[in-house]
């Protein structure tokens, strides 16, 4: 019977004796189970590679690899233990084609259910790979990689210029560094410009209106406008949808084929919109003020608009033309409607209870499917 004593691959500590019988692959399942790793390879002193159980002589001092070519054992890193028996050999990671010496125990100590410490908490438990110099293999960013390093060796978050914060974010984050990670995120937060919602003042659109060709639609979708002054302006075409027009001056504005689709025009000052709003939108347009103002567009040129869902009660639109409008389901609750142009308007669905219809033009107007019904002393002509 002959005896041999076998190793990890690259390393010369922690043998075993085992007794040779049968073939290589006994030996390997021998190798496997007293080790603890899947063994594949078994090489002699000098790197050579045994394919043949007759090859192995009696004390012969073998080492067993997972596959991986051969390591010197002589390239081992010498090992030292502290005080408490942890961990504090040193060893070498090769991080992106970039080595990094450290001990185990920076790795493992600081992080301990990190991958990094599952990789190096036990000696070969993962089998990782190594290169001709016996440093681990690990591919991943180095310049990325080093504040986690020096983070894990004295516990302080520090970034060199010029490295970017979110790639060392993702790396924490592959490693399982949880602590990190966090603290990542806190600093990335802090890095970033807080929102800001100001309302868009007179200076800057009119600055945005000057860049922009007149028949390009210039997108205003969900601004902020409060309280801004837009009176006089040229306003078509423009893309308002959603926006905040609450308690705008839109005083005399032109806003032919603008969109105003679910704009909030609460308090806005609409007075004197004679000069053109002609084929706009202002679907589900709110121009209803908390306070009670009513919205005044008396005389305006609303000729195509589509108003549909609205809320307009109390609203004043004496003597403006809505001929051809779309006011589908609009709340027009006690609105004035005297002397409007309402020819061939739709206002099927609406709720018109109260509101002021005497002397205004309801040629061909869709009255369909209304909430209340008309009362004689509303006065339609």
């Amino acid at each position: 019977m002959r005896r041999v004593t076998l190793f990890v691959n690259g390393t010369s500590k922690n043998g075993k004796v085992v007794a040779v019988y049968g073939t290589l692959s006994d030996l390997l399942s021998v190798a496997s189970s007293k080790l603890g790793i899947k063994a594949a390879s078994v090489y002699n002193g000098k790197g050579g590679l045994i394919d043949d159980i007759a090859l192995i002589r009696d004390d012969d001092v073998l080492y067993v690899s997972e596959g991986d070519p051969f390591v010197d054992p002589q390239n081992e890193p010498r090992v030292t233990s502290d005080q408490h028996g942890a961990h504090t050999d040193w060893l070498t990671l090769n991080i992106g084609g970039r080595p990094f010496t450290t001990t185990r125990s920076t790795l493992v100590s600081k992080e301990p259910e990190s991958m990094l410490a599952h990789m190096f908490g036990e000696k070969n438990l993962w089998g990782n790979t190594q290169d001709e110099h016996g440093a681990y293999l690990i591919d991943r960013s180095p310049e990325y990689f080093e504040p986690i390093l020096n983070y894990l060796r004295h516990g302080q978050l520090i970034i060199n210029e010029g490295i970017n914060i979110r790639g060392v974010l993702e790396e924490a984050r592959f490693f399982g560094i949880e602590q990190l990670a966090e603290q990542l995120e806190v600093a990335i937060k802090n890095t970033q410009p807080p929102e800001d919602h100001s309302p868009i003042s007179r200076k800057e659109f009119v600055r945005f209106l000057l860049a922009t060709p007149t028949k390009s639609e210039l997108r205003c979708q969900g601004l902020n406008f409060s309280g801004a002054d837009l009176s006089r302006l040229d306003l078509r075409y423009i893309n308002f949808k959603m926006a905040n027009l609450s308690r705008c001056n839109l005083t005399h504005a032109n806003l032919c084929c603008s969109n105003l689709e679910r704009a909030d025009l609460s308090g806005a000052n609409l007075d004197m919109l004679c000069s053109n709003a002609e084929g706009a939108s202002l679907k589900g347009c709110n121009f209803e003020d908390p306070s009670g103002l009513k919205a005044n567009l008396e005389g305006a040129n609303l000729k195509g608009v589509e108003m549909e869902g609205s809320q307009m009660t109390g609203i004043n639109l004496r003597v403006a033309t809505l001929k051809n409008a779309k006011l589908k389901n609009c709340n027009l609750r006690g609105a004035t409607l005297a002397g409007t142009d309402l020819e061939n308007c739709d206002l099927s669905g609406c709720d018109l209870q109260e509101a002021n219809l005497r002397g205004s033009n309801v040629k061909g107007a869709i009255f369909e499917e209304m909430l209340t019904p008309l009362h004689m002393s509303q006065s339609v002509r």
